[in-house]
């Protein structure tokens, strides 16, 4: 039986491969079908007026229908319209037609009336009014650079494309000498820096060269590695660390970035008390903390709703992409990584992640693991950590993903994402901003929850190892035996390579340990109570414990966790990723774990950077600072913090005057100026 097209007629569809079957059946089937028909009209139209249950009413359903329909075409007639109508059409009319004119000039007046305000408070008090003068500066450049790009791109490509294909032509002797010139550079700076602060940078600069060995002998494939985005990318870490630790402007705009963010999240307070009640401190994690990270992602769904977070992300990613050499996918979820979580991130870039290579897809989830989300930053800022170093651990740590997880897994396949003008990211689903608040309040849901039951779960456990340690430690004759202890011992050789001070290694392994076994919430707060403790002042060691850390020891163990590499990430990254991308479900979970230690490199590379550039300030009280310099391991001896401190000293002795009301001054903080300055001896005996 060979199947023939479908007829279809107004009483329904037949279908004529079916008329061979029975040429003598068709005609009786026909007529009775029509009686059957006929008798089913008869009864369709006995049954047009329906009986009610209660009554002798009878109601007309057609009937009914067929008045409303006239009635409702009797009051469409057109009428005469009267003369404010009129008019308002007509407006609404120019209004359409010339909707492009009115939007600039409402623009023009809110733009100029921006900046008249700027111009009146920079008048009146200039310096009161930097920072809006400064970010009225950026901002009308990057709206200027963008309307150049959008217009005149082809035209600016053209003007530089000789420039570009001399550089491609001399390229082979040129990157020789930029070489040769980038190592002449460290050598000096290495010399006269550590003839200024001391033997320290040049221990956290051997770290940074033993990590990039490690990353290459372990590397999938180290004879394939391109070595332009592994130095690119620690050259952006040392560029970037000069200019923000070493630098006073530098130095001037995070710390006021890091103030202004603390300001900001203290707002979170109104809504905290205001639901839990005048003294929702006295729950601190729970009624402090976490309101926070509601609030915070509040903000951030705002900010991607309008979309400032994607021309933010697009700008960083664009700048990684040009220096570094890597694709644009890797390069935008590498800059999405500094502001969003490592499973948002990869959302920027959604519709492209089926088609990146296994190496692309490795740097991603490196991103993910070596960076922390803006929501969480509040929360550890909140512990007391300096905002200031936390930021800048989140931005210097995007270019080192980028290098460890190139030198980690290098490209050996052709990517087929190479989009020159930029690739589309993903908008914001929420209609207006009062939507996107919402929404960002609800994400938060989760986030709290996880974090809730995460600290719950991993302190309850932590508490059970380290009492079931201290038993088994009992019967070796050593109670002391804790899973902190273990970790320490693990990771001491490794804290040390960053910089950290050997009597601080101890204490800073132990703090990796628990940001690698369970996560970096548990490891800041134990951070945050040594930092207290420094800053309360009182002894170091405490029955052969130390209490606390240097503050440089301080300032690289905040680099070094600044990252979600853990165990419990893991997981997160593998489902999350899994569930944006199914026909990637093999790659992710075979690269996943080498994408975690990618990610924990990247963090300590950061970390051996700022050791390299870190000068603790005078943050601690000069009695403080002499006690603990007897033995010269926490400044040099030339160091100018030591020296200021001396000077106070004698001259404090000279005129007979107490800085300290306490007095605080011990021998061997005498003993140390003296050896220090070479005073006379009516000051030394």
């Amino acid at each position: 039986m060979e199947l023939t097209e479908t007829n279809r007629d107004h009483l329904g569809a037949h279908n004529l491969a079916f008329q061979n079957d029975s040429e003598d059946g068709v005609n009786d089937t026909n007529l009775k079908g029509l009686g059957d028909n006929s008798q089913r009209i008869k009864n369709l139209e006995n049954k047009k007026v329906l009986h009610t249950n209660q009554g002798d009413e009878y109601i007309n359903i057609e009937s009914d229908l067929h008045e409303n329909k006239c009635a409702s075409i009797d009051d469409e007639q057109p009428r005469l319209k009267g003369h404010l109508e009129k008019k308002y059409d007509e407006v609404c009319e120019f209004c359409k037609k010339h909707k492009t004119r009115i939007h600039y000039v409402v623009y023009g007046i809110l733009i100029t009336a921006y900046l008249a305000v700027v111009t009146a408070a920079c008048s009146l008090n200039f310096q009161r009014a930097l920072p809006l003068f400064v970010i009225t500066v950026l901002a009308i450049f990057c709206i200027c650079w963008d309307f150049l790009i959008a217009k005149y791109e082809d035209r600016i490509a053209a003007f530089f494309s000789s420039g570009d294909l001399y550089l491609k032509k001399q390229w082979f002797w040129l990157k020789w000498v930029l070489c040769a010139a980038l190592t002449i550079m460290i050598i000096c700076w290495l010399i006269f820096d550590t003839t200024k602060q001391g033997f320290r940078q040049l221990i956290s600069f051997g770290g940074l060269v033993m990590y990039v060995l490690l990353m290459l002998i372990f590397s999938k494939y180290p004879a394939r590695v391109a070595w332009r985005p592994v130095f690119s990318g620690i050259g952006m870490q040392f560029i970037l660390g000069i200019l923000i630790l070493r630098t006073k402007v530098g130095f001037d705009v995070f710390n006021w970035l890091g103030i202004q963010i603390q300001t900001f999240l203290e707002y979170s307070d109104a809504g905290a008390r205001f639901v839990f009640g005048d003294k929702y401190t006295d729950h601190f994690f729970a009624f402090k903390v976490l309101p926070i990270v509601v609030f915070f992602s509040t903000v951030m769904s705002m900010l991607y709703h309008v979309g400032f977070m994607q021309w933010l992300i697009g700008k960083v990613g664009w700048i990684m992409h040009i220096l570094m050499g890597t694709t644009p996918v890797e390069s935008l979820v590498a800059a999405g990584n500094i502001f969003v979580g490592q499973t948002e991130s990869p959302l920027l870039v959604r519709p492209y992640l089926p088609y990146i290579t296994k190496s692309e897809l490795h740097a991603v989830m490196t991103a993910g693991f070596s960076t922390i989300a803006g929501s969480v930053l509040g929360a550890y800022i909140s512990f007391g950590v300096s905002s200031s170093h936390l930021l800048t651990a989140s931005v210097m740590s995007a270019p080192a993903s980028l290098a460890a997880s190139k030198l980690f897994w290098p490209e050996t396949e052709k990517p087929l994402v190479t989009l020159r003008s930029g690739i589309q990211m993903a908008k914001s689903e929420s209609k207006n901003l009062l939507e996107a608040a919402s929404q960002g309040a609800s994400t938060s849901i989760g986030l709290v929850a996880n974090i809730t039951v995460n600290v719950i779960s991993f302190l309850a456990l932590l508490s059970f190892l380290d009492s079931a340690l201290s038993w088994v430690g009992n019967l070796l004759d050593y109670p002391q035996l804790t899973f902190e202890n273990i970790c320490a011992y693990v990771f001491m050789p490794f804290s040390y390579m960053m910089g950290v001070d050997w009597e601080d290694s101890f204490i800073v392994g132990g703090l990796l340990g628990y940001k690698t076994f369970f996560n970096e919430f548990l490891a800041y707060e134990r951070l945050s109570k040594l930092i207290q403790n420094r800053e309360k002042g009182g002894s170091m060691y405490i029955d052969g414990v130390k209490q606390y850390m240097t503050v440089r020891s301080e300032v690289i163990a905040t680099y070094a966790l600044c990252g979600f590499a853990n165990f419990g990430s893991l997981g997160l990254v593998i489902g999350g990723l899994t569930s944006i991308a199914p026909s990637k479900k093999k790659e992710i979970s075979e690269g996943a774990f080498r994408a975690m230690i990618a990610g924990t490199v990247a963090c300590f590379m950061t970390a051996c950077v700022a050791g390299m550039l870190t000068v603790p300030g005078l943050e601690v009280p000069c009695h403080i600072l002499l006690g603990n310099a007897s033995n010269f391991t926490d400044f040099p001896v030339n160091s100018t913090e030591l020296v200021e401190c001396c000077q106070r000293l004698f001259t404090s002795a000279s005129n007979s005057e107490k800085i300290f009301p306490g007095g605080n001054y011990s021998v061997n903080s005498w003993k140390v100026c003296c050896q220090i300055l070479g005073q006379p001896a009516f000051h030394c005996t």
